[in-house]
Formats: structure tokens, sequence, C-alpha cells
């Protein structure tokens, strides 16, 4: 659906709403409300921790009683820490780190070391979306994270993990709430949410709106944003529940390029700084997004032990890509790393009218009962997934030479024609999986489940032709044991395989563009989580994933050869310690290694852009006798990691130093008149330290610095 039809439709759908009469309702009639329950998540006391997630299994569950390890970032975590973006919500978590993380492209991440996949990792309500784009926050209740593999919950997805984005639904009492910010160099931002029912009680509304002038803390990344959403709830009878949600953003912002190693003796750059825009010439033109989701969910009670539910999602997403690419050296015939001196090539490199589109459905049938002295809890259902890429090869035009000490500007420079948009992907999924979970007795349960996946996948060049096809099934079991040692600690040991999607061979290789088949994965996992009191709680989990090994040898090729294995341990504690002070701490140590493959380049040495340890911990302190003011601090950690571009593994000259980072904030809750104000203030790297975020071998291998000192101001106004 094109965006001069899908933005009136939605802007008509939040005004119908925003001054219905059941809108302008200030009081529901609960007694009138129909007994089926609805996802209706409010706020904790204040620095609690979750308690439930969806990410883990396919009902909501507990989590100490899920066997695997998560997070949940809360909506009070998401408003406390303003966070606007993913990267901003998930750099609370060690096991997560970015992974080419550029200003203005899409958050993209890596989980336990591996890279997740942006078509198949994202969830939005547990359906895939599309994360080429930035995915808003806005409309996002809760973010949640499963770290290890999927293959149970996901099917095809990459083994890091799974990142769900839960959608807010409309509440019970009516809400109204804006949000204005000013940061960096002048970044504007202003957003609403609006929710509310019918007085029966039938009819729930949730809007969402923002609006966003950019003007990043790269000089010349500017840009704009404008994000609208909707999600309805209609009770069609006490035992039935739709519910439907819709979402769009346009976002445009002129991208800035990474750096590469310098000469042939391959140095870290130096003398640089976070400020610099590698994309600044006055014909670049900026990365021009338009993305929607329509999501839909039918949930029916058949009776009080079983239950049913319809859901289906589609992701769209309309992209105009474009950056002045500095990549090589002509001079030193480097065809990726800069000249020794600094200088580097420069390229026109653009496509338009990409479109990208996922469907996704799911059928689920959940219920319980008791066979002899066993309760079960079972899950059956199958899910489908159909994904169509159309887009062109880039325009790659040589433009010049230029340098990053001294900047060379080509301002007559002709932009050429682009190359015509086909097919040049088609995937098709098809899943049947179970899942029964054992109480084998009060303080022993039994997971087991099985997944069964039909993968087809269709590859084409420019031209049209079909280059590649794979037609494929997998097998994906699922076993874990959980043990409650008292009502407030388990421990749990499981297994469990996955379905890597296969990476794409990047540019400059005999193979370029080619995506790898589908391959298994597998992972060990042994845990423990206590709830320490009703507001704190820890948990630790030791882990060994192993995937076949993709990488480029020496030909250059890319190449499925010998296995990654990666083993870490992990621990997490949040909640409130005291009455004054909540604490939230994540620690992770990771070993990332390739194994068989008889490559000297890679062979037991550890992954490109992967640290060994990473921590991070945020203290928030309400200050005595005056609880509207809250102080907060964080610290981020990172040792020092490989730069190994195209998976080349880095030697000891590569060597990208550890990193520490303190942020500082605070906010105060007042009254204006008779409405509550919430003012919150932050400062993210204080002390202004350079280091590189990402050292990222993606599009052949680039350094991506960190952000440097960035001041922010809002105001929550709650009316």
């Amino acid at each position: 659906m094109p965006a001069s039809t899908f933005r009136p439709h939605i802007n008509m759908l939040a005004i119908a709403c925003v001054f219905s009469p059941a809108a302008q309702a200030q009081d529901a009639s609960k007694a009138d409300h129909p007994s089926l329950p609805e996802t209706v998540v409010t706020s904790a006391p204040a620095g609690s921790p979750a308690r439930r997630a969806s990410v883990g299994s396919f009902p909501e569950a507990s989590l100490l009683d899920t066997p695997a390890s998560i997070n949940v970032i809360t909506h009070e975590q998401m408003q406390d820490r303003s966070i606007r973006s993913a990267t901003d919500a998930v750099k609370w978590d060690a096991s997560v780190q970015n992974s080419y993380n550029a200003v203005g492209l899409a958050d993209w991440f890596a989980i336990r070391g591996f890279v997740l996949n942006q078509g198949a990792n994202y969830r939005k309500d547990g359906m895939v979306i599309l994360a080429q784009a930035m995915v808003p926050m806005e409309n996002k209740e809760r973010i949640e994270i499963l770290k290890g593999l999927a293959g149970m919950q996901a099917g095809i997805a990459s083994s890091g993990g799974i990142i769900n984005y839960v959608t807010k639904r409309p509440t019970d009492v009516p809400l109204r709430s804006a949000t204005f910010e000013v940061r960096e160099r002048g970044t504007v931002y202003g957003a609403v949410d609006l929710s509310g029912r019918s007085e029966d009680g039938i009819f729930g509304y949730r809007i969402n709106a923002a609006a966003e002038d950019i003007k990043s803390y790269v000089d010349g990344s500017t840009g704009n944003r404008n994000f609208i959403s909707g999600a309805f709830d209609f009770h069609l009878s006490p035992r039935a529940l739709l519910q439907l949600d819709l979402d769009y953003q346009h976002k445009s912002q002129l991208t800035v390029p990474g750096f590469q190693l310098l000469g042939p003796e391959q140095r870290i750059p130096t003398g640089v700084s976070a400020k610099q825009m590698l994309n600044d010439q006055s014909w670049s033109r900026p990365v021009v997004d338009d993305s929607y989701n329509i999501g839909l969910k039918f949930n029916y009670e058949l009776n009080d032990h079983w239950h049913t539910t319809l859901q289906a999602n589609q992701s769209t997403l309309h992209r105009d890509d474009a950056v002045t690419l500095p990549s090589g050296c002509q001079t030193q015939g480097l065809i990726v790393g800069f000249c020794s001196d600094g200088s580097y090539s420069m390229y026109d490199l653009r496509r338009k009218n990409d479109k990208r589109s996922i469907t996704a459905t799911q059928a689920l049938l959940q219920g319980n009962f008791t066979t002899a002295s066993v309760h079960h809890e079972l899950i059956a259902g199958l899910s489908t997934l159909n994904r169509r890429d159309h887009f062109a090869d880039y325009v790659y035009n040589y433009v010049g030479e230029s340098n990053i000490y001294a900047p060379v500007y080509y301002d007559n420079f002709p932009l050429a024609d682009v190359n015509p948009v086909r097919l040049r992907r088609k995937d098709e999924e098809r899943a049947l999986f179970v899942q029964d979970v054992m109480s084998l007795t009060n303080q022993l349960k039994l997971h087991a489940g099985v997944r069964y996946v039909q993968f087809k996948r269709d590859q084409f060049n420019s031209s049209g032709v079909l280059t590649h096809r794979t037609d494929d099934d997998f097998v994906l079991p699922n076993l874990a044991l959980v043990y409650k040692l008292q009502p407030e600690l388990a421990v749990y040991g499981a297994y469990s395989q996955g379905l890597e999607p296969g990476g794409t061979a990047p540019t400059g290789t005999t193979n370029a563009e080619v995506i790898m088949d589908p391959n298994k994965s597998r992972q060990v996992e042994f845990g423990v989580k206590a709830e320490v009191t009703p507001s704190v709680s820890v948990s630790a989990a030791v882990f060994e994933i192993k995937r076949k090994n993709e990488y480029v040898d020496a030909t250059p090729t890319y190449v499925v050869n010998g296995t990654q294995v990666n083993r870490g341990l992990e621990f997490a504690a949040q909640g409130r310690v005291t009455r004054n002070w909540a604490l939230s701490a994540s620690v992770t140590a990771l070993q990332a290694r390739a194994e068989g493959t008889g490559d000297d380049r890679i062979e037991d040495k550890q992954a490109g852009n992967v640290p060994r340890f990473r921590s991070a911990l945020y203290s928030e302190y309400t200050w005595p006798g005056l609880p509207a003011l809250k102080l907060n601090a964080a610290w981020i950690y990172s040792s020092s990691k490989a730069f190994a571009p195209s998976n080349e593994i880095a030697a000891l000259n590569r060597k990208v130093e550890g990193y520490h980072v303190l942020n500082l904030g605070g906010a105060y809750t007042t009254k204006l008149g008779n409405t509550a104000t919430t003012f919150r203030f932050g400062v993210d790297n204080v002390f202004n330290k350079f280091y590189w975020g990402d050292a990222s071998s993606a599009f052949g291998g680039y350094l991506i610095p960190g952000a440097p000192r960035i001041f922010r101001l809002s105001a929550q106004i709650d009316f």
C-alpha cells in the first residue's frame, strides 16, 4: 500500500477515536466489561523488575518458570531513561551490542556474539517484522529480549536470540500524555499518547503519534521523522476479543559512513572525531524509509481450560537508499581500506524504490489437562511466512579521492540514473509445532517441544533470472527441565536446536549478494533464577552455542566452513534495593571462536566485534525527603575486541581498545496548575570520551565511533 493511501487512513482512525463520544468518556463501567482477559500492561511499583514475558514461550509466562535467559525493558524504564530508539534501550543489557549502528540507519544488534538477521530476529507481538528501518518506540509497551536459540519459538532466526516489541494496548482508565524533548545539536521531538474505552467497555483505543526534527551530533546528518499508530480492541463477546493495530513511519536522514583501516599495514585511524561526516557532499542524498505494520489478533476462549489465538501481521518497507561511500584506496590498490595517509576513494552509491514485505500468520491452540498425576500445559499450532524483496542493483560510480583529515568536495558531480527494480528474493516458510510443559512434581517441570519447518527460497539476479533455489525441511527439538529449589528459586537446564537463515555474501566477493542456505544451530544452557524479594530479581546462565561458520576465504569467496562456537556466562540483577535506591546490573563474559576451518587466519581466534567482557550498571536514587526528585547514573564498559573486515580475523594491530562510558541524568515530578508534569534531563558520555562503538564486518568492514557527549531535556505532561 503506497504511503499516499496509507497515511490518510491512519490519520482518520486517530481523529475518529480521539474525538468520538466514546473517547470523551472519563470512566469506563468496569461492571459491564466482558470476562475475556485482554493484554493491558500496568506499571509495577517503581523500580520493580518485570515478572512475565511472552518471548520465551507462546503465551505470556512467568520468567522464573521459563528455562531461558530473558530480559524485559519495561515501559517505566523506557520513560525514566528517555528511550527514543532500540539502541537506547538495549545498551543496558551486556549480552546485546551494536552491529553497524551507523547514524541515520536502522538499529542493528548482535546477541551473545551473533549478529541478528533484520528479517527474522525482530518481532512485534511475536510476529516477524522488517528491521532494516528504525523500529519506532512510541507505541511499544515493553521490549523483550530472548538470548540464545529461538528455534522452537521462531523457526528461522539467527543464533543470537529474539528482540520482541510488545505494542501498547488500550487502557481501562483514560490516558492523555504528551512529551517534548530537545537534545544533541538542536533535535526537537514531540509525541502524544492517547487511550481510553467506551462506556460499555466493548471498544478500546490507543493512539500514538510523534514528530522529530533531527539534527544529529554528526555535523550535517540532518533529517526528519513522523510516526502515527493506532491499536484497537473489540470485545465481541465475553469469550471473544479482536485486536487490531496499525502503524506508519516516515524517516529521512543523511546517513553517516564509518571508517576503514589505513594502508596495507591496516592501522586503526587516529585523530578523527565522532562528529565527523564522510557523506558531506552537496549532491549527497538521504536514506528515505516509509515503513508500515498491520497486525490482527483474535482470541477465543473455548472453555475454562482451552482457548485459541489467530494472529497475522504484514510488515512493509519502502526505501530510497543513498550514500557518498568512502571505500578503498585506488592509489595503493586497496579494494577495502583507506590509504596510509587517510585518503580514500569516494563512490556515489544509490538505488531507489526498494520494496520489502513480510506477511506472517499463526494459529495456536492452548490448554491444560491432567493425566494420572502429571499436569500438562499444551500448545500446538501452525505458522506461515511469505517474504518478497524487490530491489535494484546499486549505482556504484567512482567520484574521486578525498581524505579523512582534509576533505575534498566535488560540487558539480552529476548523478546517474538508478537501475530498474525487480523481484530479487522470495521466501516461503511453513511450520507445525507442539510444546508440552509437564508438571512432574510440585517442584519439577519438563518442557518438551518440537517444530517442523518447511522452507523455500528463490533468488534472482538483476535480469530476473533464477540464480539459486533452496527447498528443504527441518525438525527442531527443544527440551528443558526446571526445578524449584524454593518457590522463589529455580534452576534449569535446556537443549535446543535452531535454524540459521544464512548470511549474505558481501560486496567484493566472487559470489556477492548470494544468500547462504539455512543450517542448523545447537545450544546447551544452564541457569539459575531467583526472586530475592518482591522487588529484586537475579539470574545467571552459562551456555554454549554451535553453528556453521561463514566467512570470506582467500579467493575471496563467502563460504561455509567449520563451526563457530560461542561460550559464555551471563549475570543480571535488578530491582529496588532500598526504599530510595533502585539498581540494575548486567555482566557478560564471552568466548567466540571458529573451529575446524583449517584456515590459520581465523582458526581458534576470537571473532570480530565480540568483546570478551561487557558490563552495564544503572543506578537510580530518590532524594530523601524529596520524592519528586530522582537522580540516576549509568556506567557501561566493554573490553577490547578484534576488527575483522569481511570476517577475516584481526591481527594485533587491528585490536580495538575497550572503553568506559558514564551517563548521568535525573527527573523531577511536579504539577503545573492541575497538570502532572515530569521534567527529565540527561548527559550521555559525560567525559566526552572518543571510542569505537562498532567494529563491524558488515559491508566489507567499518569502524563506527560511539556517540560523544550529548545533552537532552524533556517534559512529559499527563493531562
